[in-house]
């Protein structure tokens, strides 16, 4: 696959709708053009603490940040004619639908392809799990800052880039 836009969302909660940022790298002929990111408002607008500790966003930091629909505006005619891939792409997937359904958004039924299950398949046996920081590795990618959206998907843009 030669164009694809890498996607990765953090959460504020353990609502999908809720989240607080996300990152996009695009992929047009096997190579990365370009990158986005963006802190989001949540939806609801709460913090668990849990989630916090995960990418240590917090409500401070998205208290006067743009919300989902405000955020998708932008990106949707960057994305329109790309798919999407991410690393366990049923979360990113899901999240996008809920943040969709949330601001009352047409949901064109994005097509998703997954490097975390393509890991799964074509490194069966070789990693020892197969979660991004381990398989961004294995493909050459030095994953600094886990859980930060824009890192991750950077790291799954190199993935997909190796393995799909």
């Amino acid at each position: 696959m030669d164009d694809f836009v890498a996607i990765d969302f953090e959460t504020a909660n353990r609502l999908r709708s809720s989240v607080c940022s996300v990152g996009l790298v695009f992929v047009r002929n096997g190579q990365i053009v370009d990158e986005r990111y963006s802190l989001i408002k949540p939806y609801p607008n709460y913090y668990l603490d849990d989630n916090i500790a995960i990418h240590h966003i917090t409500p401070d930091d998205t208290r006067d940040a743009p919300t989902f629909d405000e955020v998708w505006e932008q990106f949707e005619p960057l994305v329109r004619d790309l798919p999407f891939v991410a690393h366990n792409a049923t979360f990113d997937r899901s999240c996008l639908i809920a943040a969709h359904r949330a601001y009352d958004l047409y949901y064109p039924d994005y097509p998703f392809y997954c490097t975390m299950r393509a890991s799964q398949r074509k490194l069966r046996g070789l990693l020892p799990n197969h979660r991004l920081p381990t398989v961004a590795a294995y493909c050459g990618f030095d994953l600094n800052l886990h859980h930060n959206a824009l890192a991750d998907a950077e790291a799954c843009a190199h993935i997909a880039l190796k393995l799909l």
